[in-house]
């Protein structure tokens, strides 16, 4: 439910009211009672996702995303490096067993 802003125009009291999409807005206002309130336009809220669905590197910043590139540029060069030996020595020692 989200929170709705209400201003009267009698008295200029604001307050906020949390309730329904569904429910109409209100007329009266709590605190000289006269039937001139008004529902403002609200910016809204930032909308972040969160769940299974989205990735936390979704919302970072230009820089960090460059910096974590790199590192995974470095990563997979690495991980080739073991992989080509750790493959030509599976092979010896499956010519061994046979």
């Amino acid at each position: 439910m989200p929170t709705y802003d209400y201003v009267c125009k009698k008295c200029e009291h604001a307050w906020e009211e949390f309730q329904p999409i569904t429910s109409k807005p209100k007329r009266k206002c709590p605190d000289c009672g006269k039937l001139s309130a008004k529902r403002l336009i609200g910016a809204g809220a930032g909308i972040i996702f969160k769940g299974s669905g989205f990735y936390q590197t979704d919302y970072r910043s230009s820089s960090y995303k460059k910096d974590a590139a790199a590192d995974k540029k470095a990563q997979k060069k690495a991980s080739g490096k073991s992989d080509s030996k750790s493959s030509s020595s599976d092979s010896k020692s499956s010519k061994k067993s046979d």
